[in-house]
C-alpha cells in the first residue's frame, strides 16, 4: 500500500480543535503577503512581531547568559573606559554593559551551577521560583514565611503560561461528563485544551453593556444548566483582565467567583498574564483575594505579555494554593503536576531566566533602572495611546461599540450592523482584503447567539493604526451599508 491510500484513524477531539487567533483570517493573510501585499497582523498578541523593542536589561543579562565568555571582556572594556577617557568617548554608553548586569549575570549562572543548555529540575531552577515566591508576596503583600506566603515548592516553571493551563485541564479532565467552566468570549487555548482532552466546555456569559462584568447569579445558571446536563463541573477559568475583552475584574467579583468555587467544591483557575496591562486601573489577584480561604486555586503569570513581550522566549509559572488530592490515591495536585513536568524533564532555561528577570527588575538606584523604568513606562503608555485611539476611531464606525475598560492589549468591539446574510467572519475577511488589517472574527472566542464582534491587538506602531485606521472607518461605512 501507498503512502497516498494509507488512512490511519487519529484523535477525532485533535481534529476538531480549533484556535481562531491562528486560523483562517491570519492564513489568508499569510498568503497575501507571498504575494507582495502589505498586511497589519493584529490577530495575535505577539508585541515584538510589531516592533516592539525588548527592554535592554532582559537582554543584557539574557545575552551573558547565553555566552558568559563575554562577561570579562566587557569588564575588560569598562576598565578601559574608566581609565581612558578617549577609548570612553569612541565606545559611547551605549557599547557598554553596567556592572550589576555583569554581576547579576555571574550570579545567575553560579547559582544554577550550569550553562543554559543543562536540564534543570522539573518544576524549574529553585532559586528562579523562590524569586517568583518573592514577587507573589511583595505584588499581593503576603509575609514571607507567614500562612499566605507563596511556597516555592508549590510554583512550576512552564514553556509560557498556555503550559500550565494545559497541565491543569489534562490533569482534572477524566472524559466528556467533566466540565470546565469559561467565560464567553474567551481565550481559544481554554476551548482548544478542553476539547482535545475530550471534556465539555460550560459556557458562563459576562454582561457586555455593563463592562463585561458577572455576578453569582450568571456562575449559578451556567452550573445548574450543566448538572441538568449531567455534567460534573470540576473547575472555572477567569482570565483576569481578560482576553479578548480587556475586561479588568474588581475585588467584589474575584470575592464572588472564590465563594462559588468553595460551596461548589471546584477549583480556581486564573489566568492573570495580562495584570500589568491595567492603565492606571486597580489590578487584584485571585492570590490576594483568596487570602485563609480552603478553595483550590491555580494561577499563571507569562513574559509574554505585561510590557515584556517576550513571546517567542516561552517563559511563564504557575503557582499551586490549596491544592487538593487526587480521589483514590494519596496524592496532591502538586505531586501529580510534578510527575507531568518530570516526563518532559523540564521547562526551557532560557524561559526559566527570563521569568527570574521579570519577577527580579533592577532595583532603584542601581545602574540600569532609570533606563527599565523609562522603557516600561513608554510601552504601557504607548499601548493605552494606541487602544484610546481606536476607541475614538470606534465613534465614527456605524453602529460599532466597545464597553467595558482597556485592559490586557486587545479591543473587541461589537459590530451591531452587518448586510444580510454576512457574519464578522466575512467582515474580518473583506477588512483584510481590502486593509490588509488581520483581526480575528469574534465567533473564533465564543459570543452570544446574535451579536457580532472582533478583536484587534493594538500592537503595532502608533503611525501605522494612524495610517490605516480612516481607510478602516471607510471601509467599515461602505461595508455595513452596501
Amino acid at each position: 500500500m501507498s503512502v497516498s491510500e494509507l488512512k490511519i484513524p487519529v484523535n477525532q477531539n485533535i481534529l476538531e480543535m480549533e484556535y481562531a487567533v491562528r486560523g483562517p483570517i491570519p492564513i489568508r493573510a499569510a498568503e497575501l503577503r507571498k504575494q507582495g501585499k502589505q498586511t497589519i497582523p493584529c490577530n495575535i498578541g505577539n508585541p515584538q512581531a510589531l516592533g516592539q523593542d525588548p527592554i535592554a536589561f532582559y537582554r543584557q543579562v539574557l545575552s551573558l547568559l547565553e555566552d558568559p565568555s563575554r562577561i570579562e571582556r566587557e569588564r575588560g572594556i569598562n576598565r578601559l573606559m574608566s581609565q581612558d577617557p578617549e577609548a570612553q568617548a569612541a565606545i559611547g554608553e551605549a557599547g557598554s554593559i553596567s556592572g550589576y548586569v555583569l554581576d547579576l549575570a555571574e550570579k545567575i549562572l553560579s547559582t544554577h551551577g550550569a550553562n543554559v543548555g543543562a536540564y534543570s529540575e522539573s518544576n524549574g531552577l529553585f532559586f528562579v521560583r523562590e524569586a517568583v515566591a518573592n514577587f507573589i508576596n511583595e505584588r499581593d503583600g503576603f509575609d514571607p514565611g507567614g500562612p499566605l506566603s507563596a511556597d516555592p515548592e508549590r510554583i512550576f516553571l512552564t514553556d509560557g503560561a498556555s503550559e500550565g493551563a494545559r497541565h491543569i485541564l489534562q490533569l482534572l479532565i477524566t472524559g466528556p461528563g467533566d466540565g470546565i467552566m469559561v467565560p464567553i468570549p474567551q481565550y481559544p487555548l481554554y476551548s482548544a485544551t478542553i476539547r482535545a482532552c475530550d471534556g465539555t466546555q460550560v459556557n458562563y456569559y459576562p454582561d457586555e453593556e455593563t463592562g463585561w462584568v458577572f455576578d453569582r447569579g450568571i456562575l449559578e445558571e451556567s452550573l445548574e444548566t450543566a448538572k441538568k446536563d449531567g455534567i460534573t463541573v470540576k473547575a472555572i477559568v477567569v482570565i483576569n483582565p481578560g482576553n479578548p475583552t480587556g475586561a479588568i475584574l474588581d475585588r467584589k467579583t474575584i470575592d464572588e467567583v472564590i465563594d462559588f468555587a468553595g460551596d461548589n467544591g471546584i477549583v480556581v483557575i486564573a489566568d492573570e498574564v495580562y495584570q500589568e496591562n491595567v492603565y492606571g486601573a486597580e489590578f487584584v489577584s485571585f492570590a490576594k483575594a483568596l487570602g485563609d480561604r480552603d478553595v483550590p486555586l491555580v494561577s499563571f503569570h507569562s513574559v509574554s505579555k505585561g510590557f515584556y513581550g517576550e513571546c517567542g522566549h516561552r517563559g511563564g509559572y504557575m503557582e499551586l494554593r490549596n491544592p487538593p488530592t487526587a480521589a483514590g490515591t494519596d496524592l496532591s495536585f502538586r505531586d501529580i503536576i510534578f510527575k507531568q513536568a518530570s516526563v518532559a524533564l523540564c521547562s526551557n532555561l532560557v524561559g526559566q531566566l527570563m521569568v527570574y528577570l521579570m519577577v527580579s527588575p533592577p532595583p532603584e538606584g542601581s545602574e540600569p533602572y532609570a533606563l527599565y523604568v523609562q522603557e516600561r513606562d513608554a510601552i504601557l503608555q504607548e499601548l493605552e495611546d494606541k487602544a484610546t485611539m481606536l476607541r475614538e476611531g470606534f465613534k465614527q464606525m456605524d453602529s460599532v461599540e466597545c464597553f467595558g475598560r482597556t485592559g490586557a492589549m486587545y479591543l473587541f468591539p461589537r459590530l451591531g450592523k452587518l448586510p444580510e446574510g454576512t457574519n464578522d467572519f466575512d467582515y474580518c475577511m473583506a477588512l483584510l482584503e481590502e486593509t490588509g488589517l488581520t483581526t480575528v472574527n469574534g465567533a473564533g472566542f465564543g459570543q452570544k447567539e446574535g451579536t457580532h464582534h472582533l478583536r484587534i491587538a493594538f500592537l503595532p506602531p502608533k503611525e501605522m493604526i494612524e495610517e490605516v485606521l480612516p481607510r478602516w472607518i471607510q471601509f467599515h461605512n461602505e461595508y455595513v451599508n452596501r
